[in-house]
């Protein structure tokens, strides 16, 4: 299997290019790629290339041979308001959600969460959360790359007005409902996960008035890093591609 990048400049028929510095460490020092060697390098715009290294120096260089249609995408959307874990649970969902075919990822900061963001931090924090959106794709074969917004307090988000269609789930220890109670839905997903301690009843109540529906996942109570993977799962294989 040829080793999968992205790449910021756009991939278009009969170009060749000096890889971006990080895919080139990588190629190059990591991977000990030589001349001649193939890669694949996606640009997020749907399918991906097959192209060769023509030199390593001054700046390894490809050539674009074979374009390849091939889409990973899930036709169900499913969008993440995961509100904002402890250390690096952050990184962990997010691999594991673009993994599994999420759409979007909202960061959202709710009463209860623990970490706070703000200014210059929240900004490094966003890019980052991005890269490892990026890496994820690379691993997975995804060639669209799911936006991981910046940081949000939690009512802010709540203030966004409902797309056409769209359902708005939120996961609520205790809640009846289940997704098989559920028919599949006929427009995009968003799914509200609360922090550790999960949200606070005035939070519920803001996200019940915004449309959101308490949702259940079974008696056990999960952690907020484990709840929204579960319920993505549970979603791609009751209404999309698993």
């Amino acid at each position: 299997m040829l080793p999968r990048f992205f790449c910021t400049e756009a991939l278009d028929p009969g170009a060749s290019l000096d890889l971006p510095d990080a895919v080139a460490h990588h190629a190059v020092r990591v991977l000990r790629m030589q001349e001649g060697d193939r890669l694949r390098l996606f640009d997020g715009r749907g399918g991906e290339w097959t192209v060769r290294l023509t030199r390593l120096k001054p700046k390894p260089h490809v050539m674009l041979e074979a374009f390849d249609e091939r889409d990973a995408e899930s036709a169900l959307a499913v969008k993440l308001i995961q509100s904002l874990p402890t250390g690096d649970k952050m990184d962990w969902v997010i691999q594991k959600c673009v993994e599994l075919g999420v759409a979007a990822v909202q960061p959202v900061t709710a009463r209860r969460s623990v970490i706070r963001l703000n200014g210059d931090k929240a900004a490094r924090r966003a890019l980052h959360w991005q890269g490892v959106a990026v890496a994820a794709c690379e691993q997975c074969g995804r060639n669209r790359v799911p936006a991981v917004a910046g940081l949000l307090d939690l009512p802010q988000y709540l203030a966004h007005p409902a797309q056409e269609n769209e359902l708005r789930l939120v996961l609520a220890p205790g809640a009846e409902l289940r997704l098989r109670d559920l028919p599949a839905p006929g427009g995009p997903v968003t799914l509200l996960v609360g922090p550790e301690g999960g949200l606070e009843e005035g939070e519920m109540q803001s996200a019940r008035q915004a449309g959101f529906v308490p949702l259940g996942l079974g008696p056990r109570v999960l952690r907020t890093e484990t709840a929204g993977p579960s319920a993505l799962a549970a979603m791609m294989s009751l209404w999309g591609d698993l």
